[in-house]
């Protein structure tokens, strides 16, 4: 049998063991002389196998512990929940609401700019030429690991005067304040595409060789149809799973 198929059977039969759960999140893989003599195959064949799962993110290689299935655990995101009112009580940001509901542990760094955007921002935000936005950029943690980024952008003389150009948080979220403003979302308009990270996002987000991540962008718009808000999410896909809820009965 020819040994690109050879390989790609012992990747099968590895991946299919990690799915299924019989290898959990840091179960450790055989050796390469076990799977070599499992499988009948060459040492070669095999770290082929293997590099096809770290590739895919499903393991990951360390000198000493070997290849180890990687925790997987996503976190489940509702696009069309973003905009809902919360439960009665203190509100909170969308993103630590959505992961709080989850049982985890939210955090994140914040860093915050007037920046002039690139085109693509800028016309999202039907910026004329040489207006201002004031972007907040945003590392989210979730059980102290890093699992996303966010960058989101606001006409900066809609905002300017607001908590949402001052650093910090915001604990009830810019969404809120936006509502304060007068200018409250009630229309978005979401694009996602996957690629390959660069690699400023793979040293941030800490990824493993070989995972994809999912851009997601969401520009809002206030009850006048003005663009008010432009967020660009980088997604892991190892680490998100996105579901929208479609009811015609609504």
């Amino acid at each position: 049998m020819a040994r690109s198929v050879l390989y790609q059977q012992v990747a099968s039969e590895l991946r299919r063991a990690i799915y299924s759960g019989v290898l959990g999140p840091g179960a450790q893989l055989p050796t390469e002389a076990q799977l070599m003599e499992d499988h009948g195959v060459s040492r070669n064949t095999v770290r082929l196998a293997l590099g096809e799962l770290v590739n895919e993110g499903l393991v990951t290689r360390t000198p000493r512990r070997g290849t180890v299935v990687r925790d997987r655990r996503p976190l489940l995101i509702y696009p069309q929940r973003e905009l809902e009112p919360q439960p009665t009580g203190e509100l909170k940001e969308a993103f630590a609401y959505a992961v709080a509901q989850e049982g985890r542990a939210p955090s994140q760094y914040i860093e915050v700019l007037t920046v002039s955007p690139v085109e693509e921002i800028a016309s999202r935000l039907e910026l004329a030429d040489g207006e201002l936005a004031v972007v907040r950029r945003r590392l989210r943690f979730v059980d102290g690991q890093p699992y996303n980024t966010n960058d989101s952008y606001f006409p900066r003389d809609l905002v300017a005067d607001s908590e949402i150009a001052r650093p910090g948080d915001i604990a009830r979220g810019a969404n809120r304040v936006l509502e304060e403003l007068g200018h409250a979302q009630i229309r978005v308009v979401d694009d996602i595409w996957a690629r390959m990270p660069n690699q400023e996002e793979a040293e941030r987000l800490q990824l493993e060789l070989g995972t994809p991540v999912m851009v997601y962008v969401r520009v809002g718009y206030d009850g006048a149809d003005m663009p008010v808000r432009v967020a660009v999410s980088v997604l892991p896909a190892d680490k998100h799973l996105i579901r929208y809820e479609l009811d015609r009965r609504r």
